[in-house]
């Protein structure tokens, strides 16, 4: 097969165009396509008047032509396979997206892998999150953070990523969600997301095809300890005592497995201090970002809700800018531990709510938490506490608007932008839930950013704090034999460990441990 890329056509296009619009691109005539598949389609907004879909299609031709190029093969292949049942099988901890992806290559590889997992099967995590949203109940096992499924599962879905993947690791990865019942677009258009009722299912069904290959899960089995002697992995110890070996361990944590990060300190594996982010959460209708992006192409089916990606750099030195962006979605409670508040942005597969939220957050580094290397948790831990403090109690999350941010006043009462995070949201004054030089940035980014989407710094647009959990405060350094760099058979991984950011990178990262895995295991 061979590949055209650029294939520009307008978004009204017919079936028929499209495949005329090949033949044309591949200089044959139409007769000449054997067959054909979009490998990827995207679009083109610069002129609102005008919107165009943009196509890269894979095509078998009954001639032989110099246009474009050959098709890469995306096919999987697996490193490494078991001959037999390993005695001490290989440990993942952790079911988000890169414990799932780890689980599932080695139990298709013939290693049996025993998956460990502090919360609950996703439809249960599900109530507990529920509770908390509804009722401001929380559960510090089974949250938007910790449970089956990761902190993903509770987000706007997100399938794609800036990595250079030239082994199409991606392509596996999305192969593996559409067969669990993810939709097949996702494996063509540009920005694809799933939502989080899909996800559910689709988590699932990722479960029972690892617990077929002879894999085994156990929930409610938090990881507590971990048997480390002479540089080498031995076994972990679960919170009931149970203890068991193992020299191959996958450290799929998540980015707010704060004790556990504590007790792989505390037995000396290498870690290091990274850099991430705090700041708010920003919500405006839904339909002034449509039209901003799309003009009168707003609402069309194909192009869904609109997104955006923003930057700025401030006087102060600091970056600001738009972190995960939920496009007709939700703002959401997002702790893991009492008295704290944290937010998060989600959205269903139809991103159908009214308003569009996201995180507008500064980069801060460790020059600004000094200490030992868990400051950084500790740096998260003083401004949640203190979003706590702001909201008022029961997880009531402080709320301002921007026009009363901008003027460092307390907001009263709402505009036309409703807020949607739930159990409710406290008007105040958010300057006492960052850092001045955070909220000095974000005030001079927001009508810079007014510049760019007429609107965005609207006086009623409802800022809610606080976004802290935006990537991993450490990084557990490993080798390229993708080992922790002092501890034999410890294989850090995903978000958590600091080498993934999203639900896509992080199955790659998964697959990757995998393999290394796979390779020490095999005979």
């Amino acid at each position: 097969m061979r590949r055209l890329t650029e294939l520009r056509l307008p978004i009204d296009h017919s079936p028929a165009e499209l495949r005329a619009a090949i033949a044309v691109g591949f200089g044959v005539p139409e007769s000449a396509i054997l067959s054909w598949q979009i490998h990827r389609r995207s679009w083109d907004a610069r002129k609102k008047s005008q919107v165009m879909l943009v196509y890269t299609i894979d095509a078998d031709l009954a001639l032989d032509v110099a246009t474009g190029e050959p098709t890469p093969d995306m096919n999987y292949n697996f490193v490494a396979n078991a001959v037999r049942r390993p005695t001490k099988r290989p440990i993942v901890i952790g079911t988000g997206p890169c414990g799932i992806m780890a689980a599932l290559i080695l139990a298709e590889a013939g290693y049996c892998p025993l998956i460990l997992e502090r919360g609950k099967v996703v439809r249960e995590r599900t109530k507990d999150t529920w509770g908390l949203w509804r009722r401001g109940e929380l559960n510090t096992t089974s949250n938007v953070q910790f449970g089956e499924g990761g902190a993903g599962t509770f987000s706007d879905g997100k399938l794609y990523s800036q990595i250079k993947d030239p082994r199409h690791l991606g392509r596996k990865v999305m192969e593996e969600f559409v067969e669990a019942g993810a939709p097949e677009e996702i494996l063509y258009i540009a920005k694809p997301h799933i939502g989080t009722f899909r996800l559910v299912s689709m988590v699932e069904s990722i479960r029972a095809k690892v617990e077929a290959l002879g894999g085994e899960y156990r929930f409610g089995a938090k990881v507590v300890d971990f048997d480390i002697r002479d540089g080498q992995i031995h076994a972990v110890t679960l919170e009931d005592g149970e203890r068991i070996e193992s020299n191959h361990v996958i450290l799929a944590i998540g980015h707010s497995a704060r004790d556990t990060f504590l007790r792989l300190h505390e037995r000396g594996v290498f870690m290091e201090a990274k850099p991430f982010s705090i700041g708010f959460r920003i919500e405006h209708p839904q339909s002034m970002i449509d039209r901003h992006r799309f003009g009168n192409f707003a609402g069309h089916p194909i192009l869904g809700a609109a997104d955006y990606k923003l930057v700025y750099h401030a006087g102060n030195g600091r970056s600001v800018y738009s972190f995960c962006m939920c496009p007709g979605g939700a703002v959401v409670a997002a702790t893991s531990e009492e008295g704290r508040v944290v937010t998060n942005g989600m959205s269903q597969y139809s991103r159908a709510e009214r308003n569009a939220n996201a995180g507008i957050v500064v980069a801060i580094s460790p020059a600004d938490y000094p200490g030992d290397v868990l400051a950084g948790v500790e740096f998260q831990r003083i401004w949640e506490s203190a979003a706590f403090a702001a909201g008022g109690g029961g997880y009531k999350a402080p709320g301002q608007l921007v026009g009363d941010f901008m003027s460092g006043r307390a907001s009263k009462a709402f505009g036309e932008v409703l807020p949607s995070y739930k159990p409710g949201v406290h008007l105040t004054d958010l300057a006492s839930t960052l850092p001045d030089y955070a909220i000095d940035a974000i005030r001079e980014a927001l009508p810079a950013f007014g510049r760019q989407i007429p609107g965005f710094d609207r006086a009623d647009a409802v800022l809610t704090g606080v976004e802290t959990r935006t990537s991993s405060p450490i990084r557990v350094t490993r080798g390229k034999d993708f080992c922790s760099l002092n501890v034999k058979g410890l294989y850090p991984a995903g978000e958590g460990a600091g080498y993934a950011g999203g639900i896509l990178s992080a199955g790659v990262d998964g697959i990757k441990v995998a393999e290394a895995v796979s390779r020490c295991l095999a005979p």
